[in-house]
């Protein structure tokens, strides 16, 4: 059973949307049920911030998407995550460590999903995402 809703939305929203419809072949209506489903996967429920970010970045412009994309976790970040995994397989972690392993590993799991996301609306849009992440 399928529900009706009538939705007011802004102008920009609007174009956005019908750029998308028009990328795709799809009408405004689909393009939106579409960005729906995307942005509210039932399988796995994240943060609301988390999921904020990830849905507002279908409102971002292709350039910005594929920035988004190529981010990466701060290299002193990155460096940070494995001195502590190493160290993590030699000799074990204290409580401090721990808690900033676990911090560092949530930070670079929020990028990889930006990232992936990112990848996705531009592969929707019709992109050749093939070389994006391998940077």
């Amino acid at each position: 059973m399928a529900q009706t809703v009538i939705l007011e939305l802004p102008d920009q929203l609007y174009r956005h949307l019908a750029g998308r419809a028009a990328q795709t072949r799809r009408t405004i209506a689909d393009e939106l049920l579409s960005t729906l489903i995307d942005a509210l996967p039932e399988a796995v429920v994240l943060p609301d911030e988390l999921a904020a970010t990830l849905a507002a970045l279908a409102l971002l412009d292709d350039d910005e998407l594929v920035r988004a994309a190529q981010s990466h976790l701060a290299v002193e970040a990155a460096a940070e995550l494995e001195e502590l995994h190493l160290k993590q397989q030699r000799e074990g972690l204290t409580a401090p460590e721990a808690d900033t392993q676990a911090a560092l590993t949530q930070q670079y799991e929020r990028a990889m999903l930006v990232r992936a996301r990112s990848a996705t609306l531009l592969k929707e849009r019709g992109y050749d995402v093939s070389g994006l992440l391998r940077r």
